[in-house]
């Protein structure tokens, strides 16, 4: 049976929104993101990372170093016995001054090209997951595939909050990610934590 999931943002939302991230030094997790990451899984939840690295295209950052990001935040879950089951990025822009990633691709959110890879990689329930972000580019991304979709006040989240989308809203709009996942295990159906597929 397709597992539902959890697709989080990343800078503002598990990290400090730090701008331009280049450097691993400057990555600073929120003190309660691998706790959520971990309550997460443990419902059940597989826990996908979904997150626009236009800096790469601008030529401000290596996109090696997305990888990079993407071993510091499995070695910081590993040393709890947690990690994440997907990471997902797009480095494109329509503008790169970089023509390797000039073009207007599917995969920038809010459009919906990492999700349905992800659901395709990880045989995922999009109807039974949420995606939780501190844009409204990442709520419009959950209405782009059919999920439920939250805001966190960290990171731009208070500033989106204060500037609303018209026929766009979130479910909830909430503190921050440990709050989103109170939400999410209070209000979504309950996976059975025994259905979470083992992480490769």
């Amino acid at each position: 049976m397709p597992q539902p999931a959890v697709f989080l943002d990343r800078d503002g939302t598990l990290n400090e929104d730090a701008g331009y991230l280049e450097r691993i030094e400057r990555l600073r997790l929120f003190p309660w993101s691998l706790e959520a990451v971990r309550l997460l899984r443990q419902a059940g939840y597989a826990v996908v990372v979904v997150t626009n690295q236009t800096g790469v295209g601008r030529g401000m950052l290596r996109e090696e170093f997305v990888g990079e990001t993407l071993d510091f935040l499995q070695a910081r879950l590993g040393a709890i016995g947690q990690r994440l089951d997907g990471h997902y990025c797009c480095p494109h822009d329509p503008h790169a001054p970089l023509e390797a990633y000039r073009r207007a691709c599917d995969c920038r959110k809010p459009r919906p090209g990492m999700v349905l890879q992800a659901a395709r990689d990880l045989d995922l329930d999009l109807g039974r997951s949420v995606a939780v972000g501190d844009k409204w580019s990442d709520v419009a991304l959950a209405r782009n595939t059919g999920m439920r979709g939250l805001l966190v006040r960290t990171g731009y989240g208070a500033t989106q909050e204060a500037a609303p989308r018209e026929g766009l809203s979130a479910d909830a709009v909430v503190p921050d990610l440990m709050a989103a996942v109170v939400w999410i295990l209070r209000e979504m159906p309950r996976p059975h934590p025994a259905g979470r597929k083992p992480a490769a």
